[in-house]
């Protein structure tokens, strides 16, 4: 049985493990002296402090700890799409704070906090057009919800299980994970879960993708006739994991959505701005009525989020979803049209795309080598490996990925463990070939080194 304790792990790797007590006793005296700073100062919470390393600096697909070891870094918390510390991002932050405009107070704009509005109904999909913005991307799920209610007039949702859309109380009522939930008492009523369509987990032993597809439709649809006040169905189009829905199945939401009058809100703070090789993993499968936008959406400098939703929806004259004090502050708007110029300018969403075509189809070579790799997933830069003890069970296996995470990051480099098992890969999309290989030949060696 597994030593690891699934409810710390399901977003992320666990920080108190022996292995992680390991790790950092190994690092130099400095480093682990504001380590230990760092933990007699913050709220300890399971997947922050205590922390692994101790930080100097970020710079694009890189992070540099105080020993000066460089890692090529595939987590980010999903801001780095334009590459950490971005030059051109900064030059424009550095420009906006000369112009004295670091803040608007309410009841006024600012060209930046418009030209990003503009930018976002220009890229996001034809018929989206109207754009509200909001601190992080809690507070604007918070907001989709919102707006869904009232313009519905209903106050259920349908979201899934094992998916994360934040820490507000609204936000972890529709997540599906219980290690934001559990001791918080009754949380917002109404909030129904399904399960996400897994091919590769599906738990009938289904091959064929329809039929698999059709069964996960089943659930909801047994919730639909029995709750006719359902508001909205809240989903990240593909995953964090990542689990990649059929086209299929999300034509069969769109179509449910709209027989009931239903909103579809996409959730696609990680997967926006280029992540699955496109600049917003919906353009894969269909257009929902509000897409849910933050994390690189600030650039990686500043906190940003919001929501980009249809004209229609636009009859909440008389209501505030979204009274935030930095609704539309100049700074974070800079940030992230200048990271959005940067993406398009550089091609970085083709890059994405051709990159990670290349990365699955190395990762998928690995797998024909390795038993323990049962199953990778992914679209551009959004890729997952499922590590397990063996291929019919589909038994995850937490010890193994764990210590092939910290070869890995002593071999320079970093990426996430999420559900115990399956390594999560989402590097800065302004990597090369040569990090491809990078993370390839890291991968192998730790799971050659590890004997796994």
């Amino acid at each position: 049985m597994s030593s690891i304790n699934h409810a710390s792990t399901e977003q992320g790797d666990n920080n108190i493990s022996a292995l992680r007590k390991a790790y950092t006793q190994s690092l130099d005296d400095s480093t682990r002296h504001w380590i230990n700073e760092d933990a007699k100062y913050f709220l300890h919470q399971a997947l922050s402090t205590p922390v692994m390393n101790v930080l100097s600096k970020t710079s694009g697909a890189y992070i540099y700890d105080l020993s000066g070891n460089k890692y090529l870094d595939l987590h980010g918390n999903g801001v780095h799409n334009a590459g950490f510390s971005n030059p051109e991002v900064i030059a424009a932050v550095i420009q906006q704070l000369q112009n004295e405009l670091a803040f608007t107070p309410r009841r006024y704009t600012n060209i930046p906090a418009v030209e990003l509005a503009k930018k976002l109904v220009e890229i996001t999909p034809a018929g989206l057009d109207r754009v509200l913005f909001c601190p992080g991307g809690s507070e604007a799920i918070e907001m989709a919800i919102a707006l869904a209610k009232q313009v519905t007039g209903r106050w259920k949702t349908i979201s899934y299980w094992d998916s994360y859309h934040g820490n507000g109380f609204q936000a972890s009522s529709v997540g599906g994970e219980e290690h934001f939930t559990n001791g918080q008492g009754p949380m917002v009523p109404g909030a129904f879960h399904i399960e996400f369509p897994n091919y590769y987990r599906n738990p009938w032993g289904f091959t064929d993708t329809k039929a698999i597809d059709e069964e996960y439709i089943r659930q909801l649809t047994n919730i639909l006739k029995r709750n006719p006040d359902i508001a909205a169905i809240i989903a990240e189009p593909i995953s964090a994991t990542p689990v990649v829905p059929s086209p299929y199945y999300w034509q069969r939401i769109r179509e449910i959505c709209d027989e009931y009058g239903i909103l579809l809100i996409f959730d696609e703070i990680i997967e926006g701005f280029g992540r699955t090789g496109k600049w917003f993993a919906s353009g894969h499968y269909i257009t929902p009525d509000v897409l849910v936008l933050g994390k690189s959406l600030g650039g990686g400098i500043l906190p940003l989020a919001g929501i980009v939703t249809k004209e229609k929806y636009n009859i909440l004259r008389h209501r505030s979803i979204g009274h935030f004090t930095h609704e539309k502050n100049p700074l974070s708007c800079t940030a992230g049209l200048a990271a959005i110029n940067y993406i398009e300018k550089n091609n970085l969403v083709e890059n994405s795309a051709t990159l990670g075509d290349y990365l699955i189809a190395e990762l998928n070579k690995l797998k024909q080598r390795f038993p323990v790799i049962g199953n990778v997933a992914g679209k551009g830069l959004h890729i997952g490996v499922d590590l397990v003890k063996d291929n019919t069970a589909k038994e995850r296996a937490d010890e193994e990925a764990e210590k092939v995470m910290y070869h890995c990051l002593n071999n320079g480099v970093a990426f996430k463990v999420i559900e115990g098992n399956i390594i999560t890969m989402r590097p800065s999309l302004v990597i090369t070939k040569d990090d491809c290989d990078k993370i390839i030949s890291a991968l192998a060696d730790g799971l050659v080194n590890c004997q796994v």
